[in-house]
């Protein structure tokens, strides 16, 4: 298969939205690019934001939104819910023998 190098139709453009105490989805996104694809990294203070956000990303473009592993099931729920079938949701869950990290990350953010 070949790529043409040319061809000037809009990126794919993806997201992940990630919990982090204090987190301005607006200041603190972070946007990389490379050719064909876009990705944006959005923090939110609480999962509870997710939706929300995740709704307004869908109207940009967005096409793929994955969830990290703090973003609860609820709250994954709401995403889906709103941005229906306009964007696919992931949702990035934790391995058991990953539990002790994550526990120590959220700690960590929790203290900062």
């Amino acid at each position: 298969m070949t790529t043409d190098v040319t061809d000037q139709r809009a990126p794919l453009t993806w997201a992940a939205i990630l919990e982090h105490p204090g987190a301005d989805p607006v200041r603190d996104r972070h946007e990389l690019t490379a050719p064909g694809i876009r990705a944006l990294i959005v923090p939110v203070p609480s999962g509870a934001l997710a939706a929300e956000v995740a709704r307004d990303l869908a109207d940009e473009g967005v096409r793929l939104i994955e969830l990290c592993g703090g973003i609860t099931t609820a709250d994954v729920a709401a995403v889906q819910e709103a941005v229906g079938d306009r964007v696919a949701v992931g949702h990035v869950l934790f391995s058991v023998e990953a539990l002790a990290g994550a526990a120590a990350y959220a700690r960590s953010a929790q203290e900062n």
